[in-house]
C-alpha cells in the first residue's frame, strides 16, 4: 500500500519523522471518471514566500533539476501562476484547477489549462512530454487520490521520461493549507513505485534535511523514471 514506510529506501538525506500533531482528516473526492479533474479539485492556492525564502534557490529543483535530467517538455501538475512553467522548455504545459491561475499563466504567454480542458485538448497525447512535475500536491491527497493522479497523467510522459515529485518538510507542512498528511521520502517512494515508476534519486532542497524543521521552503525531492 502507498501508505507504508520503506525503511530500506536509499536517500541522499535521512528519512523524515512525521510531525508531532495529529494528521488532519481526509476529505475524499470522487476519483472515478475524469480522475485528473477530481484529484486536483481541492488543491490550495500558492502561498506568499518569506524574506528568507526569497534569498534561497527554493525553486531550483523545479528548474535546475529538470534541465539536469534533460527533461525537455514538462507537464506540470498544479502550475499556479506559472513561475516554474516559465522556466521550462518550449512545448511545456501547466495544469491547474483554478481558472484564474490558468488565466494568469496565459497572460505571461504560457500554455496552461484546467484538468478538463487538458483532457479535451490537443496536448493530451500519449508520450507527448519528457517529464512530469508535481510540486506540493501529493501531501493534499490520500493514497487513492495520489495514485490516481500519477496514473492519470503519467501516460502523457514518454517511455523512459522522468517524474519529479516534491513535498514540504516539517515547517512547510505545518504552515501549508490543509495538508492531508506528512509526505516524506518513504511515502513519496511508495507513491512513485505504486504508479510503476523507478526511483532514481531523493534529496533535500535547498538546505540539508535538518533545516526542514524550521525552514518552510525546505522540501523533499524525488526523481523517478517512467518505464521504457
Amino acid at each position: 500500500m502507498p501508505g507504508r514506510t520503506d525503511s530500506s529506501a536509499t536517500t541522499d538525506s535521512s528519512d523524515a519523522q512525521p510531525p508531532g500533531s495529529d494528521p488532519r482528516p481526509v476529505h475524499p473526492t470522487d476519483t472515478t471518471g475524469t480522475a485528473p479533474a477530481a484529484s486536483t479539485a481541492r488543491l490550495p492556492a500558492e502561498q506568499p514566500r518569506s524574506r528568507l525564502t526569497r534569498l534561497l534557490p527554493t525553486r531550483t529543483p523545479y528548474r535546475r533539476q529538470l534541465r539536469r535530467i534533460g527533461a525537455g517538455r514538462v507537464l506540470e501538475i498544479g502550475c499556479g501562476d506559472g513561475d516554474t512553467l516559465a522556466g521550462c522548455a518550449p512545448g511545456s504545459v501547466g495544469i491547474d484547477h483554478d481558472p484564474q491561475a490558468v488565466a494568469r499563466c496565459r497572460t505571461r504567454g504560457l500554455t496552461a489549462c484546467t484538468p478538463a480542458a487538458f483532457l479535451a485538448g490537443p496536448h493530451a497525447r500519449p508520450g507527448a512530454f519528457d517529464a512530469l512535475l508535481s510540486a506540493h500536491i501529493l501531501e493534499h491527497l490520500d493514497d487513492e487520490q495520489a495514485e490516481s493522479l500519477l496514473r492519470a497523467y503519467l501516460p502523457y510522459v514518454r517511455p523512459g521520461g522522468a517524474a519529479v515529485l516534491i513535498t514540504p518538510q516539517e515547517a512547510g507542512h505545518r504552515a501549508g493549507p490543509d495538508p492531508v498528511r506528512f509526505t516524506d521520502f518513504p511515502l513519496l517512494r511508495a507513491f512513485a513505485e505504486s504508479a510503476g515508476l523507478t526511483v532514481r534519486r531523493t534529496y533535500s532542497h535547498p538546505l540539508p534535511r535538518p533545516a526542514g524543521l524550521l525552514l518552510r521552503a525546505n522540501a523533499f525531492v524525488l526523481i523517478a523514471q517512467v518505464p521504457a
